[in-house]
Parts: structure tokens; sequence; C-alpha cells
């Protein structure tokens, strides 16, 4: 009702403190909204419910539950820009001129790299990616490595999720004749660097609907703008036009990996992504997903969880370059063995990750903790620190700042809650003289400082901290879409519900809660899963899994609770296993039951 007070969010099942310690908070304050959409729409309760707590209203119901490109797909030339780099790199093509894709080592790097590869390959475009290692060179552009693509030939470079502030690389590179693009995403700067062409939706002069794009999605913006360049001068009539579509797929993986929002142009390029994931045209990611052991339909907690960390691993652990190569390359026997070594590397990282997270625990724990963590030890490998920085962000409830030290200098990745944008905190601790380098955007950053001044690092990003007015200490909440009974679980349900994806930032997969169910049996799977069979007082069951449960007090709690009667709280999905098709239950969080 207009100007009527907001209701509060009421706690579902009563669950003030969990496992966990986190209050389960409906996500849904009044049901009245849910009813009317169901009415309306002839839609189940519980799938009303969902959307309606998402924000989705009759208006906009039709459009949300069937994203297209054709609703969603903006002009490119409204990004400014992007009409110069389309025109300068249509003029490369043409006259045979070397170009080379200067890529990050993360996952949106890599798919970037690999769909600008892809289409300009297709265009017949003469182009090479080059992919920085994390150890030695870092983060974004570095002028030793300009100056050696320009001395091999390269005319145009274009950098491709990193660049925006990247001021001295980018102007040794314009003085020694080499054309820069860049193509972005992360927060600018008033001043911009000194490049051919700028394209960023986070630009401060930009106006866009559209800043929450991946830098792959920003790329793709670019093939549909020079795409529409070549073929108004005639480039197409000689040879096939690329099919810009069959791209999508590594959309859906950078921009989901990015933890972009999965809203309105994002979620449609993910949805019709993972549409052309399933056909597994793109040799490269058929055989990450055969080592990753993924045999169904592809959703986008398979690229979050099971494809986006194995590539990652080359660039944290690894060969940077190897996730742009098996993106890139045509050949299935080059891409399988690629696949294989960045599963390896997947291994080798979880391992370095455990040793990094278990002293970074206990230097919190032991370090008063403050509103915005700040740890950092030599030895450290700067490959897992945003990974940790994330199980701690997780674990405490509060911005995350993790840091590798070597030879005086301190390498950071961090990771923040809502309401605290970290980019724009990092990008004014460069400005103070803190950092010598640092960027990023709301939720996640990177940064370079040297050793001795991480105290006043994180003394400055707890001043900024308390500056928004966000609470410390305060209990954790776990957002849940209601509760359901045993006997309402069953795969007509899990599809209903999977329809309404794609999930992730902002667009959160639907959590239910089982009320009163006992636990039959719960195992430890691998080193720190937990699996378990839930039963009904009726008699139902169901099967559940908790990963990484082991390392909080969740995996020792469900384990204890064997025989006993509890609620706990997940998403639910359908279990293929062995040619079955049944329900099961992805638990998030648990509790006792009075």
């Amino acid at each position: 009702m207009d100007g009527a007070t907001p209701l509060p969010a009421p706690t579902i099942l009563g669950v003030e403190r969990s496992f966990t310690g986190r209050r389960w908070r409906s996500r849904l304050a009044d049901d009245r909204p849910a009813y009317a959409l169901a009415d309306r729409f002839g839609l189940p309760e519980v799938v009303a419910r969902v959307l309606t707590a998402r924000g989705v209203g009759p208006d906009e119901a039709e459009r949300f539950l069937a994203p297209t490109l054709r609703d969603h797909l903006p002009d490119p030339s409204h990004l400014l820009g992007m009409d110069v780099a389309a025109d300068r790199l249509a003029a490369a093509i043409r006259s045979g001129e070397a170009i080379a894709i200067f890529g990050d080592y993360d996952v949106d790097g890599a798919t970037s790299s690999a769909l600008l590869v892809r289409f300009l390959r297709a265009a017949g475009g003469r182009v090479r990616a080059y992919i920085p290692d994390r150890m030695t060179e870092g983060y974004g552009p570095n002028t030793p490595a300009l100056l050696r693509l320009r001395q091999e030939g390269a005319g145009v470079v274009v950098t491709v999720d990193c660049g925006t502030t990247a001021f001295a690389p980018l102007a040794a590179a314009r003085q020694a004749g080499l054309d820069v693009i860049v193509i972005d995403h992360h927060v600018a700067e008033p001043a911009l660097p000194d490049a051919v062409a700028v394209v960023n939706p986070n630009r401060l002069d930009q106006v866009s609907q559209h800043r929450g794009l991946a830098a792959v999605g920003v790329c793709f913006l670019l093939a549909v703008a020079l795409n529409r360049t070549l073929r108004a001068a005639g480039w197409w009539r000689d040879r096939p036009e690329p099919d810009l579509l069959s791209l999508l797929d590594l959309v859906a993986l950078g921009t989901v990996c990015d933890v972009m929002p999965l809203t309105g142009l994002n979620r449609a390029l993910v949805a019709q992504g993972l549409k052309v994931m399933a056909r597994r045209a793109n040799v490269g990611i058929a055989a990450l997903a055969d080592v990753a052991r993924l045999d169904q339909k592809p959703q986008a907690f398979h690229l979050g969880y099971l494809l986006g960390p194995r590539v990652n691993a080359g660039g944290r652990v690894g060969r940077a370059d190897l996730g742009t190569r098996l993106l890139s390359t045509e050949d299935p026997a080059e891409a399988a063995a690629i696949a294989v070594e960045l599963d390896r590397f997947n291994e080798e990282r979880r391992r370095i990750e455990g040793e990094v997270l278990v002293a970074a625990m206990a230097m919190v724990e032991q370090g008063g903790m403050p509103a915005v963590l700040t740890v950092g030890d030599a030895g450290w490998h700067p490959g897992v620190i945003g990974i940790v920085a994330s199980r701690l962000k997780d674990r405490f409830n509060r911005p995350a700042m993790v840091l590798a030290v070597a030879d005086g200098i301190a390498k950071g990745s961090g990771r923040s809650i809502p309401g605290f944008d970290l980019g724009a905190a990092v990008i004014a601790a460069r400005q103070a003289g803190i950092l010598t380098q640092g960027g990023g955007h709301a939720m996640a950053a990177g940064f370079t400082l040297p050793a001795g001044a991480i105290p006043e690092f994180g003394a400055f990003l707890c001043d900024r901290f308390g500056a928004c007015g966000i609470a410390t200490g305060r209990v954790a909440e776990l957002g849940v879409d209601g509760s359901l009974a045993l006997s309402a679980l069953d795969t007509a349900l899990v599809a209903r519900l999977d329809g309404l994806g794609p999930f992730g930032a902002g667009m959160s997969e639907p959590r239910f809660a089982l009320a009163h169910v006992k636990v039959v049996r719960a195992d430890l799977a691998g080193q720190n899963h937990v699996r378990l069979i839930l039963g009904s007082a009726a008699g139902e069951r169901v099967k559940g899994i908790a990963f990484r449960a082991m390392d909080s007090e969740l995996g020792p709690s469900l384990i204890a609770a064997r025989g006993r009667t509890v609620h706990v709280a997940g998403h639910l999905s359908i279990d293929n296993w062995n040619g079955g098709d049944t329900v099961q239950i992805r638990i998030d969080d648990a509790a006792p039951a009075a």
C-alpha cells in the first residue's frame, strides 16, 4: 500500500540462531503481493512468493519468465568510445594489421579474451592473446609487456577486464606507436588513460543502464558493433558472417563467475548462453565439463562452482594463459589436454587455499575483530588470497582483505558485503597515497602496497566503513523463501523453480526450510562435505548434501545431530545419479528443532 510502513521480515521457523550463528529471515515480508501474482498468472503460490521476493511484479512477470535478447540488448553505440573502437578494429582487420588481446587471468578475463579471439579470427583478423603472469607481472597492462607486443608486430592492443586505471603503461604504449583500446567494467576515476577508446559502462561520464555488465558482456557488445561496422563496409560479401549467438556460452560463464547481477540484460545473456553451452559446440567448455563430471544440462550453479574454479586455477597456481587457450581452441585434443591440466591445478589450488585459510582464520581470531578484516603474511600464495578473502567475509559477515607479502611488497585481494563499495574505497586509498595500485568494483577489489603500509590501509578501510553507517557485530541473516513439507518435494516442483533461473548475484537461488526433519544419516563425504538422509515423521525421505560444511560449525553439528530432529535450509535440485530422478536438498544451514 502506498505510504504504508514496510512490514518487518518475519523469522522462519523461529530460528534466531542456527548452527552457524545466523537468523533465518523470510525474504518476503508481506504475502499479499505474492497471492495477487499467483491469481493473475495462475502460478503456484511457492513460485509467486519467489518472484515477489525478488521484486518481480505483475508488470514484469511475463518478460521476466521468458527473457530474450531482443527485449534487452541495447545499441552498443550507447557506450562511449564503442564506435571508435569498432572503427579501429575494422580497419585493422581489413588491412591485415596484427591485433593483440591483453586479458586478465580470471574467468571474466579468459572468457573476454577468448570471445574476441574467436570473433576476430572468424572475421579474418590476425589476432593473438596475451595473459600476464600473476606472480611476475601482476594485474593489468604493464609497460614491458605492451612494448614487447609492439616489437613483435602488434599495431593494436585490446585490453579486456583491465586497463581503466593503467595510466603509465598506456602512455608508454602510445609513445611507442601502439594503439590501445580498453574494454573494461571496473570502477573508473575522473581521468581516463591515454587510449584510442575506453569502453566501460562504469566510466564516470557514462550514462547507461548496464553498469552491471561483466567485461565479457561489454566484449559481446563490441563484437555486435564491430560486426555491424564490417557489414556496412561490405566485408561479409566474400566470407561467412560469424554467428554472434554462438559466443554466448562464454558470456554466460564470465558473467556468472564474476558475480555480476543476473537481472535485465545479464539475465538474458546468461539464459541464452546456457542454452548454447548445452549444445557443447565450444570444445574447450565441453572438455572442461567432462573433467568436472558435469553430465547434465548446465545451470548457473555449475558455472560458478564446477567450471569457473577450474578456469581460474591456471591463473592462480599454474599457467595464466591456460584458461584463454582452452576457451579459444577449436582442437578437441588440445582442449582435452588443457582441461586435464586445469583440473590438476584446481586440486593444487584447493590444497594451498586450505593452508592459507587456516592461517588467516587464526590471525583473524587473534586480531580483535575490526570492522574490516585485514590480514596478510609472507609465504601466502597470491593465487588464492581472493578465495580466502571470500571465505573470511562469509564466515565473519564483514569485508575481508587478504594480502600476500614478498620482498617488502603486499599484493592483496578483498571481498565486501552489501553497503560497502570496496572498489571506491580502494581507489580512494590509492589516491591518498596508501596504495601503489588498486581498483575493482563494489564487492571485490585488488591492490598493491608496501608491506609496512598494511596497518594504515586497514585503519583507512575501517574509518571509511564506519562512515557508511553499517552496524558491525550484528547477527548474520540467511534469507529463506518459506518452509516446505517433505511430502511437497517432487521433481515437478523443482523443475518449475529451476525455470525461474538463471540464479546468481541479484537473482538469488530459491532457498527453502524443511521443518522438523530427522537426521537419519550423516556421513563425511570427501574432506569437508557432509551427505545426509533426512526423514519426516510420516516416513518420507530426502537426500541432502552440505558442501564445505566441515569448514564451519555446520558439518560437526549435522554429524552430531544423527538421530535427532532439526530444521534445515537449502536449495532443491534433481539428483540424476545412476540414472535416477529424485529430489535432493543442498544444505546451507541447519538449526536445532524445538
